[in-house]
């Protein structure tokens, strides 16, 4: 028989998970789990720290996952015979990456958790906000709660996520069909401060582009010939390792390395928030941070909807 103070310690978890669990909040692990979020912080701090690269390949996957019906972890499901991977989607497929790190969390947490208490959802958002911090960024608080779906879909994701060769109106519609402003979009694509891009996402930029600084487009052509190489890699900016404003300044001096960064700053109605941010990087931080929340309440799961996953890349049965 189950001692009273198991029992009252058992009442108490069910009643602060459903106390908050219909709608997101920074403390929804603050009772039931607080050493949840310190060990995500660990493991991608130190995922970082080994390769730098990383913190935008966690951030990403944040953003490719809220982008396909929400924040619901459905990116990280492997294919079955009834699972058509987001993973194969023309925007991830041998792209996306960092899911490993993503398993190594789950496992860590589980662990000190004693149950399934955080989701994968809830993992990808707060991975994406430490990865940033880990790289010189800002910090917010990440809203918690998500549960994660049951499905995923590879057409959808082909549908909805953006693309690297979006002009600026086709930009703008594809983020407020998200629920996101212009704001949100310049604010958001200031992600691309970190990381790296393939060859065969501006190619065509690099060789046929007017809008493009040509001593930018020379260097560039250097490691992506017209043919071939298609996988080899450039920075998104100067400092790709750093989180900053370089991204933004490039814009300015059409140094962007895709077709959709520099359509932020190509004559249309974004121009001026690029140059802003270019500038002052407290409002830069201010306005990421706020758009990464926002992003992050985009159709989460809640409550009794979805599952929280034993394995993030499977489906409990």
């Amino acid at each position: 028989m189950a001692s009273p103070t198991n029992f009252l310690l058992h009442t108490f978890v069910w009643l602060a998970l459903a106390t908050t669990a219909f709608s997101l909040s920074p403390k929804f692990y603050d009772q039931v789990c607080p050493q949840a979020l310190p060990a995500i912080k660990k493991i991608v701090h130190a995922a970082v720290h080994r390769e730098r690269r990383m913190g935008a390949s966690l951030l990403r996957l944040h953003f490719h996952d809220c982008f396909v019906n929400g924040c619901d972890g459905s990116l990280l499901l492997d294919s079955t015979a009834t699972i058509d991977s987001e993973k194969n989607a023309r925007a991830n497929v041998n792209s996306t990456r960092g899911f490993e790190v993503i398993d190594q969390i789950k496992a860590e947490v589980d662990k000190i958790c004693g149950r399934l208490v955080v989701s994968c959802a809830d993992i990808l958002a707060v991975a994406a906000r430490d990865s940033v911090v880990a790289l010189g960024g800002p910090s917010w608080k990440v809203r918690l709660g998500r549960r994660d779906s049951t499905t995923a879909s590879k057409n959808l994701a082909n549908s909805v996520l953006p693309s690297p060769f979006m002009d600026l109106p086709a930009l703008i519609n594809n983020f407020k069909n998200q629920g996101l402003n212009q704001r949100d979009l310049v604010a958001l694509s200031g992600g691309h401060t970190i990381g790296l891009a393939q060859c065969f996402t501006f190619r065509n930029r690099t060789y046929n582009a007017t809008n493009i600084d040509p001593a930018f487009a020379k260097e560039r052509r250097a490691t992506c010939p017209r043919d071939g190489g298609n996988t080899n890699l450039a920075p998104l900016d100067p400092t790709p390792a750093r989180f900053d404003t370089s991204y933004f300044k490039n814009l300015v001096k059409k140094r962007g390395l895709l077709i959709s960064d520099q359509a932020l700053f190509n004559g249309g109605s974004t121009d001026d928030l690029v140059k802003t941010y270019s500038s002052n990087p407290e409002v830069f931080w201010n306005d990421f941070s706020k758009s990464m929340i926002k992003m992050g309440n985009i159709k989460p799961l809640t409550g009794k909807q979805g599952q929280i996953r034993v394995n993030c890349r499977k489906v409990n049965w």
